[in-house]
């Protein structure tokens, strides 16, 4: 990726050098009825607005470099909302699918679905798999997608087909360690984020990757999700940039990659 102005091993984040850049960023974009309720508009014209977002911050992502997006879109719990919202989810699920799918081949983006898809309504899983099937070669940056998706579920999922492999004998009991586990999670073959962004300021991670979010690093914005723009995101990558990343060790002294900038 090119520096501006010819600065080397910088990007387009002033003060942040490439080497401190995330691969990963996995977004819980949260605030979307908020957003609307405070203009006095339904839910749903949250969750469109929210959908405008996420080829804004793709947008912002794109010049960064920013190899991994993993985007919490509807989560296994949300079913408990008013059937009303519900649809206009999976509607505008459908809608992003056929709308983005040009968008998303010219830039080169690959899609892949996270989440138990047999639990989506058939037109919403089939727009998911022929977005993922159009994708599927496409060598630039991914899109993760987690649609109908539960952290404690996905692990769930794993330890059955860790059994089942057990059962057949594909492997033995002394072969499950940490790399069989992540190998049969639905990210197999997908980095851990290196951070994880939540809008609209809520201090949890609502069962989103909990496996995965293992050693990343957090940043809260007060924001809604709708108004999360670019500048939003430079700060929460700045905020990134600015921590020591040190997964239960001590950083080596004389490497200066891994030293904080601020």
């Amino acid at each position: 990726m090119p520096a501006p102005d010819g600065e080397p091993g910088r990007t387009g984040i002033p003060g942040v050098a490439s080497a401190r850049m995330p691969r990963h960023i996995a977004m819980i974009m949260d605030g979307n009825g908020r957003w609307a309720e405070s203009r006095g508009l339904s839910r749903s014209e949250g969750h469109i607005a929210g959908a405008k977002t996420v080829r804004r911050v793709m947008n912002a992502c794109r010049p960064l470099g920013i190899e991994y997006l993993t985007l919490y879109s509807f989560s296994a719990e949300n079913w408990s909302r008013p059937k009303d919202e519900i649809d206009a989810l999976m509607e505008l699920c459908v809608l992003y699918c056929r709308s983005e799918r040009e968008s998303l081949l010219e830039e080169r983006v690959r899609v892949r679905v996270i989440g138990d898809r047999e639990g989506l309504p058939s037109e919403v899983r089939s727009a998911l798999e022929e977005l993922e099937r159009v994708t599927a070669g496409e060598s630039g940056s991914t899109l993760v997608l987690a649609i109908n998706y539960a952290g404690r579920a996905e692990i769930v999922r794993a330890a059955r087909r860790l059994v089942g492999d057990i059962a057949s004998g594909a492997i033995g009991p002394d072969q499950i360690d940490a790399d069989a586990i992540a190998a049969r999670l639905d990210t197999a073959g997908i980095p851990d984020p290196d951070l994880l962004v939540r809008t609209a300021g809520e201090m949890r991670v609502s069962n989103f990757l909990l496996w995965q979010i293992s050693y990343a690093e957090i940043h809260v914005t007060r924001t809604l999700w709708p108004d999360f723009g670019e500048n939003d995101l430079h700060a929460a990558i700045r905020d990134y940039a600015c921590r020591q990343r040190k997964f239960g060790g001590l950083p080596d002294a004389a490497d200066s990659s891994v030293q904080p900038p601020c």
